[in-house]
């Protein structure tokens, strides 16, 4: 028997479960803002990657996650030109206002885990290798994986 009637729906509150889970062993047991660290932190990748690498990297996610990174969506123009550490963290931070404080640091570390955790490694490869140097660093263990001519490219 499932919970909400449809094995798929039940699936995906399974996966988003087990996503929320990872970012609250990071953050801490608040699944609020495990939540809004989650939604800050895709929406600031999603706006940074081209068209095609958001919608490879979507195809990754659970349905709902998927819904959440889809969610208020703009491609044109994408990416945006943010280059910078500070500049990926400002943008986290600006989506993190209104709940109990989290350093975008630590929101970006523990979502980019749990990306790195459920996701196909040979695809976040795909999408560290795609962000400028200074966003890569972000990334936790970001150095296995990069290939060697990534790590030499920005």
């Amino acid at each position: 028997m499932t919970s909400t009637g449809l094995e798929v729906f039940d699936d995906t509150l399974q996966k988003t479960n087990l996503w929320l889970k990872d970012i609250e062993a990071e953050l801490g047991p608040d699944r609020q803002r495990s939540y809004h660290a989650l939604r800050a932190v895709l929406h600031a990748l999603r706006d940074r990657l081209t068209v095609d690498e958001a919608a490879h990297l979507s195809a990754q996610l659970p349905m709902l996650v998927r819904g959440i990174y889809y969610e208020s969506y703009r491609p044109a123009g994408k990416p945006d030109k943010i280059r910078s550490r500070d500049e990926f963290l400002g943008r986290v931070n600006a989506n993190l206002q209104n709940i109990r404080p989290i350093g975008a640091d630590d929101a970006v570390r523990a979502v980019f885990g749990a990306i790195g955790h459920h996701c196909d490694p040979g695809e976040v490869r795909e999408v560290v290798s795609s962000l400028p140097i200074e966003i890569r660093t972000l990334w936790p263990n970001h150095d296995r994986f990069m290939s060697p001519a990534a790590s030499q490219a920005d």
